[in-house]
């Protein structure tokens, strides 16, 4: 196993904007940075892979929906975590914080309230494709919210809008997506597995 460091709040030096030109993320003195211009991808790809991610919703007590701290964790480019506040709503939904972009409702919500450091914990296994690049297995992954199972397991027959790629690949990058809100990240690596 080996950890990739992507963010350790002292440069964005290891993402880059989809075209590949620099990150205009804002590096804050805390260690963590507020989201900019357009979404980020990490320089580094990985396979199979523990991904720890640390973020921050804004405060935005006017806003609803996906108006309120929307933002996402792309695992390999092109299936989207949802990043959004979605703290003290009952029921989770399939587009709200947790979520597979629409495809995979959480199993709680496990949100902390604006203003407060949330964790994702994602253990992926990356799909499996045969020598005539055929894909013979789906990706699965388990999440952990602030330490809860949100999904045991799921797995991810296809991806979802608006990532780096419109189909899974064998090996991709982590992107940070630009939504329009000042959300937070901090302490990001990858251990590989």
């Amino acid at each position: 196993m080996a950890r990739i460091v992507l963010f350790d709040g002292t440069t964005l030096d290891n993402f880059t904007k989809i075209d590949g030109t620099p990150a205009e993320w804002i590096l804050n003195e805390d260690g963590s940075m507020t989201v900019g211009r357009d979404s980020i991808v990490s320089k580094a790809t990985y396979k199979d892979a523990h991904i720890h991610v640390e973020w921050m919703e804004p405060d935005m007590p006017e806003a609803q929906g996906q108006q309120k701290g929307n933002s996402g964790v792309y695992i390999h480019g092109c299936y989207e975590l949802q990043v959004l506040d979605s703290y003290g709503v009952e029921k989770p939904a399939a587009d709200g914080c947790g979520s597979i972009y629409n495809m995979f409702t959480p199993l709680v919500n496990a949100c902390k309230p604006a203003l407060e450091w949330q964790t994702y914990d994602i253990i992926f296994r990356a799909p499996r494709y045969n020598d005539r690049g055929e894909m013979t297995e789906a990706a699965r992954v388990t999440i952990l919210q602030n330490g809860q199972v949100i999904h045991n397991n799921i797995i991810l027959h296809r991806h979802t809008p608006g990532g780096v790629t419109s189909t899974p690949v064998p090996e991709g990058p982590l992107m940070l997506q630009d939504h329009g809100n000042p959300v937070k990240f901090r302490n990001i690596w990858i251990e590989t597995l």
